[in-house]
């Protein structure tokens, strides 16, 4: 039997191959860098568990991929409107799962490549692909920048927990946020627009958690990330699926896509193993979703501050997980207003990037074959 080729050792690409492994086929996944992780520097993210029913983690589970990296179920926080206010928010389930992204020990690449060498997948690494014959699948993580995330990581005494600012003057049409567990923490501003000034954006944000919080921080070492989103017509390329960021599959309005990330590489390896249509497994699977992210992130584009700060206090009012889920949810709303927004939801973003001269964000940073840590 010939090998399923995988190009893409991000957790789409390594969550695929161990599914396709387990099944008994045989499979070599090529990635260029040196190991996995590369676009990531030990900072916190959140592995979303809203906008579905299921626990995100018991998906995996049932995808045949433990949950052995480093991981914490966060159930409450605190969101900062436009104008400073803190309003808290909590569910009875898990918000979301604070993990550590990178090459180290714990961090949630690490944990898959360890799974998929031990289920037999053959890793290549430093292994640039410049043509794909055969069965395979594509992932190689976002080919554009609509999204960054720029700050830092380091340690600290304060307290774990969970902060987030809704305000264009620290996160142009975005957020900004502060993660601690353990000593550790993230900071950051993630932004959908203005990627040129990132610096400025990401000193308000420290500052106003300085202010607010008392951050503190001890060895800060910066960071800078991105994320591509799109709405695919097919996302075949060559025939061969395409998967997780590559694909555009991500949250529109937050940035969300490891949960994408999960699903899509399951789902291609379901394609090959019963040799059914990928395309029509991801429409059914993950369009819904994607439709809803699409409708959201043109609704916070056009209700300005304003209906930020109203939308702030809508999640501070009950069961914060359950309004989320409802605003991913399929409505008739939503139904009517996907038309419009697919046209419109890119448009206040169309300066989301710089003009790349004498530039030093992340995008052209990473753009250049730079060092993406060298932010400042």
């Amino acid at each position: 039997m010939e090998p399923v080729t995988i190009i893409g050792a991000g957790p789409a690409g390594l969550i695929c191959a161990i599914a396709l492994a387990r099944a008994g086929w045989r499979v070599v996944v090529r990635e260029w860098h040196h190991d996995v992780g590369m676009r990531f520097h030990g900072d916190f993210q959140g592995l979303e568990n809203w906008s579905s029913e299921p626990d995100v983690l018991d998906e995996l589970a049932e995808a045949g991929v433990a949950v052995t990296f480093e991981h914490h179920a966060v159930q409450q926080g605190t969101v900062f409107d436009a104008h400073g206010v803190a309003h808290p928010v909590q569910s009875e389930q898990t918000l979301f799962y604070l993990v550590r992204r990178g090459c180290g020990e714990g961090s949630l690449d690490r944990a898959l490549l360890h799974q998929a060498v031990a289920a037999g997948v053959d890793v290549r690494f430093k292994d640039r692909a410049h043509a794909v014959e055969g069965t395979a699948v594509l992932a190689i993580g976002p080919r554009r920048a609509d999204a960054i995330a720029v700050g830092y990581v380091f340690e600290t005494s304060a307290q774990d927990g969970s902060w987030l600012v809704i305000d264009s003057r620290l996160a142009p049409l975005g957020y900004a946020y502060l993660l601690v567990h353990d000593g550790w923490g993230t900071v950051a501003s993630c932004m959908f627009a203005g990627f040129k000034a990132q610096a400025k954006y990401v000193e308000r944000t420290v500052a106003f958690f300085r202010q607010r919080l008392g951050l503190e921080m001890r060895v800060p070492r910066p960071f800078g990330g991105f994320a591509n989103f799109r709405l695919p017509q097919t996302a075949l390329q060559g025939g061969h699926p395409v998967i997780g960021e590559q694909a555009g599959f991500q949250d529109a309005l937050a940035g969300f896509g490891m949960r994408y990330a999960f699903r899509s590489g399951v789902l291609a390896a379901e394609s090959i193993i019963n040799g059914t249509d990928y395309k029509g497994l991801w429409r059914r699977d993950l369009l819904p979703a994607l439709r809803a992210g699409v409708v959201n992130r043109f609704l916070f584009n056009v209700i300005g501050e304003t209906g930020r700060r109203a939308a702030v206090r809508r999640l501070s009012r009950g069961d914060t997980r359950l309004v989320l889920r409802r605003f991913y949810g399929p409505s008739r709303l939503s139904r009517l207003l996907f038309p419009v927004a697919r046209l419109g939801y890119r448009a206040a973003l169309r300066g989301r990037s710089c003009d790349h001269v004498a530039c030093r964000c992340v995008w052209c940073q990473y753009q250049a074959g730079l060092d993406a840590t060298a932010l400042t």
